[in-house]
């Protein structure tokens, strides 16, 4: 246990008080709520009279005692409320301790309480709660930061001091972030709406919402390093999926014509503002379809998702406004590469493009073949320039083992991604579906990986098994749903779009022994 501050041994000095007083601090019994703050801050109107019978429930956050009166703020899920407590309407008898010693003395700040009353403007105009029973349903044993303000006197200016801000402690104890910065609740409800509005939109063209396997016994479907674990009783290595794609695609061998997933995949790979180990992906397979299909697709879910979330297309994001309206710009990969550096590397061999890559300053190591270095010359050059949502098409062949050829260009793919705001937030492929040049491009994965390429991919036969049974002409498509959240939501890293980010293990501080006095 961690070494108690005196504000935490006063409190669990007050526990006992209460206790003492045959008070239960966690009572087992529900406390039926019956309004929110936000309702009755909305709906209440004195000349109406309405809300006489309100139960509400939430955390002490604030106490200004007046004697035999006291006023104090409420905090729900829905925000704050004022209430008025008065010490002979909470204890109509004799007997005073519920306002003299529980409310007065007892109770602190984050301590959980449930209060019935009515409801009435004061004098100043405020929306209030006339309490008149207040039972106290969770005592807290941590103090929450107090964030206080105060009034610049040279300026005039609020000023806020000890906010609970350090992003360490925000992600670490994101429980108490939104305790003390609800407006960080807002944008796990706009995530949660995103996801509602991809939903609908997929289920109203009929699609199926299905579930594939998390633990895998190969990995595949994308270019990635796995989390590896082991099953006891099967005595095999497992893997956590990095991807879903090659379970789907099953799916339509076996007949279904559109599936999509919302899965959680991982992979094991460095951290930053754009990579949590864990990450959540919606994957998309329509048969019959093909990838220019499938831009049109993408275009009109993610401006229904803008419209859902903002009732417009434009967000505005760090300093930029980013406008999701239809049609969205489109480039093939050497086009984009052109306009930014000026360089056509489309007729290039790998020795040409190592050349290309010295001159533009784009850093390469020896395992790389082709397709990585335009990767790298891409993603140095290009992918931080398109801010406005922009579909980049037509891969190297290299760069794509899932994607079928490109129907007029050889050496390409059916391929496209959405980079939006200088990041990619999706990747769709007409899907390969001619088992023969599949196992060929697994294969070439074999080779790679021999060279030292950490990423590349792993020859699965069952699916290779599968794709001789016949899988109709595909269009697949992933798209991220944490980057596509720190979009919509406006947020700079993509451990403010996660409850929960992936931490380095916390450094507890070890207690300062006194030295022995000599």
């Amino acid at each position: 246990m961690h070494h108690l501050s005196e504000q935490e041994i006063l409190r669990r000095q007050k526990l006992d008080e209460l206790k003492a007083l045959g008070i239960e601090p966690y009572p087992s019994e529900l406390f039926d709520v019956n309004f929110s703050a936000q309702e009755i801050h909305d709906n209440y109107h004195p000349e109406l009279n309405n809300f006489q019978e309100v139960a509400l429930a939430g955390r002490l956050m604030s106490v200004r005692v007046m004697g035999k009166a006291s006023f104090a703020e409420l905090m729900d899920s829905s925000g704050r409320i004022q209430l008025y407590v008065n010490r002979d309407e909470i204890c109509p008898g004799e007997d005073k301790t519920l306002y003299n010693t529980v409310f007065k003395k007892l109770l602190d700040l984050g301590d959980f309480i449930g209060v019935k009353g009515h409801v009435f403007k004061t004098q100043v105009g405020e929306t209030s709660v006339h309490v008149t029973e207040l039972k106290v349903l969770a005592k807290s044993l941590r103090p929450l930061p107090v964030v206080k303000e105060k009034i610049d006197e040279a300026t005039g200016q609020k000023v806020v001091y000890d906010a609970f801000t350090d992003p360490e402690q925000r992600y670490r104890q994101r429980y108490v972030d939104m305790v003390v910065n609800p407006q960080v609740r807002d944008t796990f409800i706009k995530r949660t709406q995103l996801v509602q509005a991809m939903r609908n939109y997929l289920n109203d063209k009929g699609y199926l919402e299905v579930e594939t396997p998390i633990l895998q016994p190969l990995y595949g479907g994308a270019a990635a390093r796995p989390f590896k674990t082991h099953h006891n009783t099967l005595d095999m290595t497992l893997y956590l999926r990095i991807a879903n794609e090659l379970y789907l695609k099953r799916l339509i061998v076996g007949g279904f014509d559109g599936v999509y997933e919302f899965s959680k995949d991982f992979r094991n790979e460095g951290m930053s503002r754009f990579h949590n180990p864990e990450f959540t992906q919606m994957e998309l397979y329509v048969a019959y379809k093909d990838y220019a299909w499938m831009m049109d697709l993408v275009e009109e879910m993610v401006e229904r998702v803008a419209l859902a979330l903002h009732g417009k297309t434009e967000v505005q994001v760090g300093d930029n406004l980013i406008n999701f309206q239809r049609p969205w710009q489109r480039y093939t990969m050497f086009e984009a590469i052109e306009k930014f550096t000026g360089v056509a590397i489309g007729d290039m061999d790998e020795a040409a493009l190592r050349e290309t890559a010295k001159n533009l300053k784009v850093g390469l190591d020896p395992s790389m073949g082709k397709s990585k270095i335009i990767d790298e010359i891409f993603g140095e050059h290009v992918e931080p320039k398109l801010i406005q949502p922009t579909f980049i098409t037509d891969y190297p062949v290299e760069m794509s083992p899932l994607a079928k050829k490109h129907r007029d260009h050889p050496g390409l793919v059916e391929r496209f991604e959405a980079i939006c705001n200088g990041k990619e937030i999706c990747n769709a492929f007409s899907e390969l579906n001619d088992p023969i040049d599949q196992r060929q491009r697994f294969e070439d994965q074999l080779e790679l990986g021999k060279r030292g390429d950490t990423e590349a991919m792993v020859l699965d036969e069952d699916f290779l098994r599968a794709l001789e049974y016949g899988m109709p002409p595909t269009a697949g498509l992933g798209i991220g749903i944490d980057r596509l959240s720190m979009i919509m939501t406006n947020s700079h890293s993509i451990q403010d779009v996660l409850f929960f980010p992936q931490m380095r293990p916390e450094v507890v501080a070890q207690e300062k022994t006194q030295p022995n006095a000599s």
